[in-house]
C-alpha cells in the first residue's frame, strides 16, 4: 500500500509537491517524511548512482524516479509490488511534467505545486487494491519490469547513523579536551599567581612582624 508520496527538484532538494492525506494511519510518518527530505538534499548534492531506486527503511520501501531534474518518491508496505509502485510514480511523473513542466525551474517557494495532491489522491486511490483487474494487468505487463533496479538500505544511502556516531564522538572528545584544558589553564593560573605574589607576601609578612616586636619591646 502506498503509505508516502512527495515530489522534489533535484538541483536544490526543493519539496514542489506532496500528498496531503498521506501518512495521517502511519506512525511516525513526520520521521519517514524527514528521511525522504534527507534524501533530496543527498541527491541534489549529485549522489546517486540510479535514476530508478528501491530503498529499505524499516518495514518499508522508498521507491523514486528522477526525470529531468525532478524526483518522484513514494513510500510503501515492503510487500507492495515494485512494478506498481513504479507505475504510480510514472502516472504522477506524466502528469506532472504535462500539467508543470514549464513551471518546474522558476518554482521559487517549497510546495509551490501543491494543488497537485488532487491528481496524487487520485491516482494513488487506482493503487490502493494490488488485486483489482487494472492492477492484475500492470504486474503481468513487461513494459514496466524492475528486476535491474538497484535495492539499498536508507543508512547507507544517507549515511545518519554513521554521520550522527560520528558527531556525537567528536563532540565528546572535545567536551572532555576542553574540560581538560580549561583544568590546566586554572591550576597555571593559580602557580603564576603564587610565583608573582609569593615574596611579596613574605616581605609584608616580616616587616609586619618586625612591627609587632618592635612594639611589645618598646
Amino acid at each position: 500500500m502506498v503509505k508516502l508520496t512527495m515530489i522534489a527538484r533535484i538541483t536544490d532538494g526543493l519539496p514542489l509537491a506532496e500528498g496531503l492525506d498521506d501518512g495521517r494511519d502511519l506512525k511516525d510518518a513526520d520521521f519517514y517524511k524527514q528521511q525522504a527530505k534527507l534524501l533530496f538534499k543527498n541527491l541534489s548534492k549529485g549522489q546517486h548512482e540510479s535514476s530508478r531506486l528501491s530503498i529499505e527503511t524499516g518495514p518499508y520501501y522508498f521507491h523514486y524516479i528522477i526525470e529531468s531534474r525532478v524526483c518522484y518518491l513514494t513510500m510503501c508496505d515492503r510487500s507492495y509490488p515494485k512494478k506498481l509502485a513504479f507505475q504510480y510514480l510514472e502516472d504522477l511523473k506524466n502528469e506532472f511534467e504535462r500539467v508543470n513542466g514549464n513551471q518546474i525551474e522558476t518554482a521559487a517557494r517549497p510546495y509551490a505545486f501543491i494543488k497537485f495532491d488532487t491528481f496524487i489522491q487520485k491516482t494513488r486511490k487506482l493503487y490502493l487494491d494490488t488485486r483489482t483487474q487494472r492492477n492484475l494487468a500492470k504486474l503481468n505487463d513487461e513494459l514496466y519490469e524492475v528486476h535491474q533496479i538497484m535495492t539499498r538500505n536508507v543508512q547507507e544511502v544517507l549515511g545518519v547513523g554513521e554521520k550522527l556516531d560520528q558527531v556525537s564522538q567528536m563532540s565528546s572528545r572535545l567536551t572532555s579536551d576542553t574540560r581538560m584544558y580549561a583544568d590546566k589553564a586554572k591550576d597555571l593560573n593559580r602557580q603564576a599567581l603564587i610565583r608573582k605574589y609569593a615574596p611579596v607576601a613574605i616581605v609584608m609578612g616580616i616587616v609586619l612582624m618586625l612591627f609587632w616586636v618592635k612594639n611589645k619591646i618598646w
